[in-house]
């Protein structure tokens, strides 16, 4: 049987019937009456309680300006019943036994019996409960509870939230106003129900749906039915939302730092800040505060900033710290401006408070703040501008020690394309540098390359003549030989670049694939200039690779410029899927050819004449789980292997991943690196890294340990072991215990199993 109700005075008692008669009665029609005795009879009746039989206005029908609009007040959410039997007085109370639903808005009650009392709004429900609302399900024994205030209790309550996996029961449930209540003696997980391997056992534990947090107080975690921590006050995110408040503690060992505990405490101060605080304890360092804060800001602003400070190193008797912020910002029209900067205390400080690979591998730390433009020109053209100033910290290895790059202290660069001038490409290249260094010569650098290009396209290749003058001029504080102080140099630059591609549509195991087949062939001349006499601020050797081989010049910078009368050739094929385009397999080869002996030489090994290294490469996937990344140098010449680096990695499936690697230069560096992640049964999964130098014969770096999933918690148990320095090396032990939708207990190995084991996934 149904029934709504509205407010009103009348007392009509309703007579006991079953749903199959009110439906026979909703299917009966009205006498006819005449239309002039209903039209009477509506515009006597009250309207007070008969608001679902009233149409509403729509703006301005029906009234005229001089006519006072009527004050209305707000209704009450009208609450639908419907049950096997109805009894009760209209306007009064109903009572519904017998497969029970109450429903008020968007909150649906069901029930084996429900009085509800009109005037109050009030509910007493008995009997196989449970509300469901759009945020949680609420299940018990018996309720009381006012649907206007939404206060009331629940006894023997079951709760399960909608958002995250969050469940539990209690002994009383207490509705304290929309969206918030809260639980006496009562238990909290996100295990399914038939699998509670841990939950939080707590006096109380307050709801608010609206923030989507639980708070609870004298709080004990249970762990496979064995309690494992305490805390007199809780407070979480039931549903992954950020807010403010203790998150768990961070554990761990490092051979330099001994043990070390943290306390990180979240704040969330606006919707685009938050901030990480967390002091840490190191047994063999003494009292350490890290401090993150991240923003993002209107006009695409953003940045981070790290800061930790020692204030008394136990083992140094000094104050130690280090800081790492960045900041970019967009200006609007092309205009955004950056700053990078970086600085810790002392040199070795990386390497003995971090367990962090990338950072214990940094040697040059910079500090840089400029501006940067990027905009048209014209309808057919580009305009770029960046100004910055750079310095550095140079972190030396002892045994290892090594000169600190040139400040850039400001460099200023300007570029500017025009296309189709003539059917022709103008370009130039320019930048203004004052280079400084503590002990050798500075100065300031000026380049300026004019450059012009006629682009012959079709649909099936192309050409690409072009010709420039590479102009650079020097002002020093010192005479450099016979030259004086201001110098100049001036290198015509003559390159022509052309390829052709080919396609064709063939099907591999089952996958229709388009391949391609691209010859390309470039040459380059530029004459001799002695150079032996200018300054080298930032010029290098480029490594040979296929991207290399296909530019002008072969160093880095703009110090040198190198003479040539070379031409490369390559040939690529691609095999790209048909329908994604994703291209799975790419294969390559190359070549350079010097035809005259080329004079300009820095300090590196390098060819001297006749054809140049052979170089070739694969990357790609060469099935659905296994890829590859290889590339082979040779030096045709004498018959060596120059360079080999390659890797091969397995992953079938989600979890499953085997990583093989060698890398190989001669004379310099021979390494093998392994990692894998791999099932070892159940829901174990086994994690390995070793990087071993043969030439060294020694290990690099290794990682061994397991980790388990389960659908509400994890264990991960890791130990890792870093060469950070010539003759040092450091060892870190994580062990983490995930209990998911609550927190983390223990240092988080996830960072460094990422870095370590390339196609690791953390597996849920």
């Amino acid at each position: 049987m149904g029934f709504c109700v509205e407010s009103g005075n009348q007392g009509l008692r309703i007579i006991e019937s079953d749903r199959q008669a009110l439906h026979t009665k909703s299917r009966m029609k009205l006498p006819i009456i005449p239309s002039i005795f209903i039209l009477v009879l509506v515009l006597a009746l009250p309207l007070n309680g008969w608001s679902s039989c009233v149409v509403p206005k729509t703006e301005g029908e029906g009234e005229s300006e001089s006519e006072p609009k009527p004050i209305v007040k707000p209704q009450k959410k009208p609450v639908f019943i419907e049950a096997d039997r109805l009894t009760g007085y209209y306007k009064q109370e109903v009572e519904a036994t017998g497969n029970a639903v109450l429903q008020q808005g968007d909150n649906t009650l069901t029930a084996d019996r429900v009085k509800y009392y009109e005037q109050t709004e009030d509910a007493e429900v008995e009997g196989n409960i449970r509300l469901e609302r759009p945020k949680d399900i609420l299940q018990g024994k018996k309720l009381e509870l006012n649907m206007k205030t939404e206060v009331g209790q629940l006894t023997e309550p079951r709760y399960s939230m909608k958002k995250g996996k969050g469940r539990g029961a209690g002994d009383i449930l207490y509705f304290e106003g929309k969206d918030h209540y809260r639980i006496k003696e009562t238990n909290y997980t996100t295990c399914p129900p038939r699998k509670r391997d841990w939950y939080l056992r707590a006096d109380e534990l307050e709801i608010d749906n609206n923030k989507e947090v639980g708070t609870a107080k004298h709080v004990s975690v249970v762990f496979k039915d064995v309690p494992i921590l305490y805390s007199p006050w809780i407070n979480f995110s039931y549903s992954g939302r950020r807010k403010s408040g203790l998150l768990s503690p961070v554990a761990g060992y490092n051979a330099k730092t001994g043990f070390d505990m943290g306390l990180p405490i979240y704040l969330n101060i606006a919707p685009s800040i938050d901030a990480t605080i967390m002091p840490r304890i190191m047994t063999m360092r003494g009292f350490l505060l890290s401090n993150e804060l991240r923003y993002i800001g209107n006009n695409n602003m953003n940045g981070n900033l790290l800061f930790d400070i020692l204030p008394m190193d136990i083992d140094t008797n000094r104050t130690r710290w280090g800081v790492l912020y960045t900041h970019t910002q967009d200006f609007g029209r092309g205009w955004r401006g950056f700053l990078n900067y970086n600085r810790v205390s002392d040199d070795l400080y990386f390497r003995q408070l971090t367990p962090n690979l990338a950072q214990t591998s940094l040697t040059n730390l910079s500090q840089q703040g400029g501006v940067a433009y990027n905009g048209r020109w014209g309808r057919d053209g580009t305009l770029g501008f960046t100004g910055f100033a750079q310095g550095f910290q140079t972190i030396q290895d002892p045994l290892a020690p090594f000169v600190p790059p040139y400040e850039r202290l400001p460099h200023f660069s300007l570029n500017a394309m025009k296309y189709n001038v003539g059917k022709m490409d103008f370009e130039l290249k320019s930048s203004w540098t004052n280079f400084y260094h503590p002990t050798f010569t500075n100065g300031n650098r000026l380049i300026i390359y004019p450059n012009i290009s006629l682009p012959l396209r079709s649909e099936f290749g192309y050409i690409t003549p072009k010709i420039g003058f590479h102009y650079t001029h020097y002002s020093l504080d010192k005479p450099v030989g016979d030259k004086g102080e201001v110098v100049d140099r001036t290198v015509p630059i003559f390159s022509w670049d052309s390829g052709v591609a080919f396609d064709r549509q063939l099907e591999i195991g089952g996958m229709k694939f388009v391949q391609t087949l691209e010859p390309r062939l470039f040459y380059v001349y530029a004459p001799y200039r002695n150079q032996g006499y200018l300054p080298n601020f930032d010029s290098a050797v480029n490594d040979f690779s296929f991207a290399q081989i296909f530019t002008e010049n072969r160093f880095s910078g703009g110090d040198r410029i190198n003479d040539a009368n070379r031409a490369a050739t390559a040939l690529t094929s691609r095999f790209v899927e048909q329908g994604t385009g994703i291209e799975y397999l790419r294969l390559a080869i190359g070549q350079q050819f010097n035809f005259t002996d080329p004079r300009l030489q820095l300090p590196f090994p390098q060819v001297t004449s006749g054809r140049s290294d052979f170089i070739a490469a694969i990357s790609g996937r060469l099935s659905r789980s296994i890829s590859t990344d290889t590339n082979i140098q040779m030096d045709e010449a004498h018959l060596h292997t120059e360079k080999i680096r390659t890797g091969i990695s397995y992953q079938p499936e989600t979890g499953k991943v085997l990583n093989l690697g060698y890398r190989f230069t001669r004379g310099v560096l021979e390494q093998v690196d392994t990692s894998m992640q791999w099932p070892l049964g159940g829901n174990w999964h086994g994690v390995t890294r070793v990087n071993y130098s043969l030439l060294d014969d020694k290990i690099l770096a290794g990682l061994a340990g397991f980790e388990y999933n389960s659908c509400c918690w994890a264990l991960r148990v890791v130990l890792q072991r870093l060469t950070t320095a010539t003759q040092t090396t450091t060892t870190a032990f994580f062990v983490q215990l995930e209990l998911k939708g609550l927190m983390g207990l223990g240092n988080n190995p996830l960072q460094v199993l990422q870095q370590s084991i390339p196609g690791y996934t953390s597996v849920h």
